[in-house]
């Protein structure tokens, strides 16, 4: 929105799963109201119905996406601001309900760039990708009690047989030593039933991703990259047009290091924690896919070998991370570009040398 043109009232708006503290800054930078409103849609739209288009801010967080949507409905500008570059800023000052609202209306006043405003998805984003996360969570528990099971196993000096999770309850059913019978019985049956349900979801998300997001069997095309990580990355992204360049994708999910520079000194930290974590979950394993005994010769593969060859106490680590983030940039650029996908682009570009 043009400066010339943004509201005169700012508001600030910190969020609670009953009640939501506001305050209310003219014109002049005063603070003209304070109170609070119950955390209702209901209640919402009934208190910022009735006032003058303002420019809210709230941060990110489990109430933002609805509080979005009700706020633009009545008229009013909306900035979402990163809930963890605010954490830094609240740090090592008094923390209260008002405080924080108002310290919110001030940085949305004067420089909203501060609060490093964050994307909001649409809600059948949203919606898409409540199937996706629910997926995820099915798979972590259904490692942690492989995990279980396989460690409490080797504290009675016995080791479970190794094999896929898919396969894990069908096939070591009969092979649990006799004691651990009763106490691994129930966990096998609740794996079984994990294992259904994931398998109910990737049939969901492919009907998904064959109706709503065409793009993904595109990007599927990468070795390493199936249909989870395409569809994570289509709903993470979900409007490749916001980047500038393909290159703006890796930053943007945390996956590059951070800088540290004063005067002459110069260093560099481990990766931000910043982005959509969960897509770069899966990017990382993918990177881990690439670099794999299974991995296929690619420019992806070659980049993240010569990377590890340099050595050093984390170059693995370092080649995986590079890798996920490089990933991170073609896949954009695939789901940009109708040019055709090359795993050997830059190679067959390079002439070979003597």
């Amino acid at each position: 929105m043009d400066e010339r043109s943004a509201p005169k009232t700012t508001i600030g708006l910190d969020v609670g799963d009953k009640y939501t503290q506001l305050c209310v800054l003219d014109d002049a930078g005063e603070v003209a109201e304070e109170g609070r409103v119950r955390t209702t849609e209901t209640a919402l739209v009934g208190r910022f119905s009735a006032m003058a288009a303002a420019r809210v801010v709230l941060e990110a967080g489990t109430h933002a996406a609805w509080m979005r949507r009700a706020l633009l409905a009545c008229g009013h500008e909306v900035l979402i601001a990163d809930s963890y570059q605010m954490g830094k800023v609240y740090r090592g000052q008094d923390k209260s309900d008002r405080r924080d609202a108002e310290t919110l209306a001030r940085f949305g006043r004067t420089d909203p760039k501060m609060l490093h405003p964050v994307h909001q998805r649409s809600e059948p984003t949203l919606t898409d990708r409540a199937v996706l996360r629910s997926r995820g969570l099915l798979v972590r528990m259904r490692a942690q009690l492989i995990h279980h099971m396989r460690g409490l196993t080797k504290t009675f000096g016995a080791r479970l047989p190794q094999c896929s999770a898919e396969s894990f309850a069908s096939h070591i059913r009969g092979r649990i030593p006799e004691r651990l019978v009763p106490a691994f019985a129930p966990l096998l049956d609740t794996l079984a039933l994990l294992t259904k349900q994931i398998r109910a979801y990737d049939r969901e998300l492919e009907r998904i991703a064959a109706e709503h997001y065409p793009e993904t069997e595109r990007l599927r095309a990468v070795n390493g990259v199936g249909l989870i990580t395409a569809i994570s990355f289509v709903l993470g992204i979900e409007d490749p047009h916001r980047f500038r360049k393909s290159r703006d994708v890796g930053a943007f999910l945390g996956l590059r290091p951070r800088q540290w520079q004063s005067g002459d000194r110069e260093k560099e930290l481990g990766t931000p924690r910043v982005g959509d974590r969960e897509l770069r979950r899966v990017l990382v394993q993918s990177a881990h896919y690439i670099l794999g005994p299974f991995g296929k010769d690619s420019d992806l593969r070659r980049f993240g070998e010569r990377l590890k060859k340099r050595g050093g106490r984390r170059a693995t680590v370092r080649a995986v991370v590079a890798v996920a983030r490089k990933l991170a940039v073609l896949l954009h650029r695939l789901w940009v570009s109708p040019a055709p996908y090359d795993p050997l682009y830059l190679a067959h570009r390079t002439p070979a040398t003597a």
